[in-house]
């Protein structure tokens, strides 16, 4: 089996943070790829400009995506993969601070498998990333591109 890697899109360098040493503390081993807006994510998933020579697997085995990002929003990159076959199948978690109708709506219409609101509180948001990787990374079964 190939190696399971997180792609992380965040633009907050504190929310990255926190994220990461959540994951960290759920014992999740995983390699995980950090870009910090909508273009980087699509460069890296489609292997596009500073991304061109990226080593690793061909695409995570999830992607954890904000929605406010800058350049491209997340909503806008979700389109992006939802419309080209390479990553139609890809899962990708809503991981924001938006508690918006509005944008639970839209994700779930663009082919979100999930949408996760950021708790506030960092025991909460930790429990919460943790929950994600362990049934991202270990107990769901991804599609294999083999």
């Amino acid at each position: 089996m190939s190696e399971r890697v997180i792609l992380l899109v965040e633009d907050n360098p504190q929310d990255e943070m926190l994220t990461l040493r959540a994951l960290k503390r759920a014992r999740v081993a995983n390699h995980i790829d950090v870009v910090r807006d909508g273009q980087q994510a699509l460069d890296y998933l489609f292997r596009d400009g500073e991304f061109a020579g990226r080593d690793g697997p061909e695409l995570p085995t999830v992607v954890l995506l904000d929605i406010g990002l800058p350049r491209l929003t997340g909503l806008e990159v979700l389109t992006r993969l939802r419309a080209d076959a390479r990553t139609r199948l890809l899962p990708v978690v809503m991981l924001t601070s938006s508690d918006e109708d509005t944008d639970r709506i839209a994700s779930y219409e663009g082919g979100a498998n999930s949408f996760v609101r950021k708790p506030v509180d960092f025991g909460d948001f930790a429990e919460t990333v943790a929950s994600l990787g362990v049934y991202w990374l270990a107990t769901n079964e991804p599609l294999r591109r083999d």
